[in-house]
């Protein structure tokens, strides 16, 4: 059973900056994609950024299209989420998980099979 552990996550003002990290306890190229999703209090968890494991494609929610920048290091079986220019609507839980699915894109949560424990994000002054 592959694992997920997401670290990096804290407490960060607005227009602040962090870093979140997935580290896979296997080979990240033996599925398709890890996709980075959050959930905040009362809402349903919803897809963040993505990206494909064998050709780095990247794929991106609105809300954060062009803040938060995803990347691997396949060698290290890492994925990491860049987030930048964070507001209060960031405040949530954010997790990362795998997926074998070739519509990775489209955030379908039941595609996306092992999920890490979160790591979690506030964002306030």
């Amino acid at each position: 059973q592959e694992q997920f552990v997401e670290s990096g996550g804290g407490l960060v003002q607005p227009g602040g900056s962090l870093r979140l990290s997935c580290a896979a306890s296997g080979s990240t190229l033996d599925y398709s994609a890890i996709g980075w999703f959050r959930q905040a209090p009362g809402k349903e968890r919803e897809g963040v950024s993505c990206i494909h494991m064998s050709d780095g494609s990247t794929y991106y929610a609105d809300s954060v299209k062009g803040r938060f920048p995803i990347s691997r290091d396949n060698a290290k079986n890492t994925v990491y989420l860049e987030m930048n220019s964070l507001n209060a609507e960031d405040t949530a839980v954010y997790y990362c998980a795998n997926t074998y699915s070739g519509s990775y894109y489209l955030f379908k949560l039941y595609q996306y099979k092992y999920w890490g424990q979160g790591t979690q994000v506030t964002v306030s002054s």
